[in-house]
């Protein structure tokens, strides 16, 4: 009963502090444990992401491979103007592209963008350029087309530039 009456007050300051501080530190602790599973979750969900995206992107590709092997049919391992005009002309294809995510307006011009000049694509310049001409437009594609657009106008100058010292030249 001694130790019940002649305690300080100053005791049960200093004991309700430390409840205080001890509840304090296990919320904080449960917290961060918390924190911790949930950022490791998300960085698996992140990888996760990333492996789902590339799967994705094989299973496009390889449905383009499947594609062109049906577009072949000279089975000769290339694509020409006409066999690319011919397997766009059915509406089941086009419809086939537009879902996934292809719009083929011209057939001409896609087929020049496949090309690299020799007037036959390849399996490998029509997966990459498919895989190119899916979706919007990216800012370095854009960057690109405005740099080559500038180079034109100097090259275009400079002969105008010529044909002027030509003309004047020749009065």
């Amino acid at each position: 009963r001694t130790l019940v009456e002649e305690v300080s007050p100053a005791y049960a300051v200093f004991f309700f502090v430390y409840i205080i501080l001890v509840t304090f530190a296990m919320f904080r602790i449960i917290t961060a444990l918390f924190l911790r599973d949930t950022l490791a979750l998300a960085s698996s969900d992140a990888e996760m992401a990333v492996q789902e995206k590339m799967k994705a992107r094989e299973s496009y590709a390889q449905k383009l491979l499947d594609f062109f092997v049906e577009a072949d049919t000279s089975q000769d391992g290339f694509l020409t103007l006409a066999e690319f005009e011919a397997v766009l002309s059915d509406s089941n294809v086009r419809t086939w592209l537009s879902l996934m995510e292809l719009d083929v307006h011209d057939t001409k011009q896609v087929f020049d963008i496949l090309d690299d000049g020799d007037g036959l694509v390849s399996p490998g310049e029509f997966v990459e350029g498919i895989l190119r001409l899916k979706g919007s437009a990216r800012a370095q594609d854009v960057m690109r087309i405005m740099h080559y657009c500038h180079k034109l106008v100097v090259d275009v100058s400079s002969l105008l530039t010529g044909l002027r010292l030509d003309k004047a030249n020749a009065c």
